[in-house]
Parts: C-alpha cells; structure tokens; sequence
C-alpha cells in the first residue's frame, strides 16, 4: 500500500491512498462468504454457491463493492498511522480508481489537529506586586479562620456543615 499526505490548509488534509490488488483478497474471500451466505441459487445449498457462479449471477461489481467497503476503513487507518495524523471526525473518502486485479486507488479527506508550535518562554519575566495587609486584615483573618476551616480527625465521625 503506498499513501501520500497533501495538506490543504491546516487543519484539514487529503489522503492518497494505492492499494494493490493482492492486498484485497483477504476482502474478496470475505466478500464472496457473505454474499453466499445472504443469496440462495437454485441447485446449490447455501453457502455453497462457487464464486464464479455468484459472479454470473449477481455480477464482479456487486462482489467487489462489498470487499472495498469491508477494507477501506483498514487501509484509511494503515495510511493515518503511517503519516502519524490526529485525525478529528470521519473522512469524505472518495474511490478514484478499481481496476478488478489491478489496484484500488482512493482518496480520504479529512480534519486533523492543527500542529501549534509554543515560542520559547523561558526568557520572559515576569513581575508580581508585593501585597501588604494591614494589621486589621491579620485580625479579621485569625476570627474567620476557626469558622471556615476544621479539622477533622480519624475515628471521629465528620459531620456536615449547614
């Protein structure tokens, strides 16, 4: 499988994405099990039905169809992981080509999250107001303090302020 990374702005990008032929056989042979597991042939039991008899039937594209759709998510995610992408949402996927026993040639476009590169901060300082309080806000503090904190010890039962 050969995939390439077009960026079209920064935060959304196009997948292209090859897939040789060999790599959808494992699909293919899927996709004929299911189909022959749903359609009934008169002559055959089902799920006996040979592949060639369900392409004259119910025709290669019908097979082929249900392969691409069982594996395109397989390859989609191969190609993210190869780029290394952090993909937001679901892909606009696009088949741009299938040539039977060829290749598979598609497209995925998709949201991503946006590379933000942090500038260097370790040169900026950065200055804080000294804070004086007066000895009445000592005052004020030391009479609220016993009010609004307690101290609850273990093997004593905590209760409930209000």
């Amino acid at each position: 499988m050969k995939s390439a990374v077009e960026t079209l702005n920064p935060t959304r990008v196009r997948l292209s994405i090859e897939v040789p032929f060999e790599e959808l056989k494992d699909s293919l042979d899927a996709a004929y099990k299911k189909i022959n597991q749903q359609v009934t042939v008169k002559g055959f039991r089902k799920g006996k039905i040979p592949a060639r008899v369900i392409d004259q039937r119910f025709g290669r594209g019908a097979v082929l169809e249900e392969a691409v759709n069982d594996a395109l998510p397989k390859f989609y995610t191969e190609a993210v992981n190869e780029a290394e992408l952090n993909v937001l949402g679901q892909p606009e996927v696009d088949i741009t080509d299938l040539k039977d026993g060829e290749t598979l040639n598609f497209t995925a476009e998709v949201d991503i999250r946006p590379a933000i590169e942090i500038p260097d901060y370790s040169g900026i300082e950065v200055e804080v107001d000294a804070v004086e309080v007066s000895e009445e806000g000592h005052r004020r503090l030391r009479r609220a303090a016993p009010r609004a904190l307690r101290l609850d010890l273990p093997g004593r039962a905590c209760r409930r302020r209000g």
